[in-house]
């Protein structure tokens, strides 16, 4: 068995808005083992983003958390701010969504990778220089280009920067959030190929962020796939794929070409999640979902296990084989 580098368990996030609380993040429970590539896919708006801020910390004041974001065992929501500092960047880094957003404007690329370098290792700036010259090299840009300033890089070599800087100290554990965002199919699959590229050399972990369910097939081990703030199925990445048992994955399966290389109708999903100022009391996809019944839209399903490590949280798991069959039809989709 893998060992687990970090855990959340029954992680819940409320934003206090002036209309109410939201449960943005609702009873999640996530393991990611070491030297792992976990995909968190769902739509905008599903709680991606609140999950992975929760890890490093960096929720709004308006925020409450709840449950446990365990680290090599430590829970880090305990740690005070000092504590967490010490753990961003240097065990857990982020690439960002936007890469020309993550890069400041005014300071030339290399000496904000060496100031990110020298504020957790003892290092001067010459050691640290040479350091940021073996990333680009690793990440794939020449080394001259760390004198440029981030408006003179095109948009896929500002995200093999933001990459390197995610590199720089060696961290066990690497969150990138849509990290092929506004870029191009080509630039995308450079991009993707070059993570892999880098898990393979340097054997850390790594958590995806992305609504597109066929770069999860490209990239990952494992898949999360949340909806409207709960995850709705987990498992192995070809087993979740080959073999999905909840509606929701079989939609975004539908609606993104090439997940398996093949040509096939891309059917989208009816309508949109619900607002989780007042959550429905069952299941959060019923009101999207055609195979839904009375009993989804009174009572939220449990998660349960389908395969090994592979979970569901789906009332019809029993009809999976007929669910599969009439999802792939776009007639199914139509009106819900």
């Amino acid at each position: 068995m893998t060992e687990n580098i970090l855990e959340l368990k029954d992680l819940s996030v409320c934003y206090h808005s002036m209309d109410g609380p939201v449960w943005a993040v609702d009873h999640v429970d996530l393991k990611l083992g070491v030297g792992e590539n976990l995909g968190l896919v769902g739509e905008s708006g599903c709680g991606k983003t609140t999950i992975i801020k929760s890890i490093m910390q960096l929720l709004p004041r308006n925020s409450e958390t709840h449950g446990e974001v365990l680290y090599k065992g430590d829970n880090l929501l305990k740690y005070s701010n000092a504590e967490i500092r010490k753990i961003r960047w240097n065990k857990i880094s982020m690439v960002a969504q936007s890469a020309m957003n993550a890069l400041d404007p005014v300071y030339r690329v290399g000496n904000q990778i060496v100031e990110a370098i020298r504020e957790h290792r003892d290092m001067s700036k010459d050691e640290a220089w040479k350091q940021a010259e073996r990333l680009f090299a690793l990440v794939g840009v020449g080394k001259e280009r760390l004198h440029d300033y981030p408006h003179q890089f095109s948009g896929g070599m500002r995200q093999r920067a933001v990459i390197a800087m995610a590199l720089a100290l060696s961290p066990d554990i690497i969150i990138a959030d849509e990290p092929t965002t506004a870029l191009d199919v080509i630039v995308q699959a450079q991009i993707l190929n070059k993570i892999r590229e880098l898990q393979r050399e340097i054997n850390n972990s790594m958590i995806l962020v992305t609504h597109d369910i066929s770069v999860v097939a490209e990239t990952c081990d494992k898949i999360a796939v949340m909806y409207a703030g709960k995850i709705v199925e987990y498992g192995d990445v070809i087993e979740v794929f080959e073999r999905p048992y909840h509606p929701y994955t079989m939609g975004l399966k539908n609606a993104f070409a090439d997940v398996k290389g093949e040509q096939f109708e891309l059917i989208s999903i009816a309508g949109h999640p619900p607002n989780l100022l007042n959550p429905p009391e069952g299941c959060r996809f019923a009101d999207r979902c055609p195979f839904a019944t009375d009993l989804c839209r009174e009572e939220a399903p449990e998660s349960v296990e389908v395969a090994d490590g592979h979970m569901v949280a789906c009332h019809h798991i029993d009809r999976v084989e007929e669910i599969r069959t009439d999802a792939l039809k776009s007639e199914t989709w139509v009106k819900v």
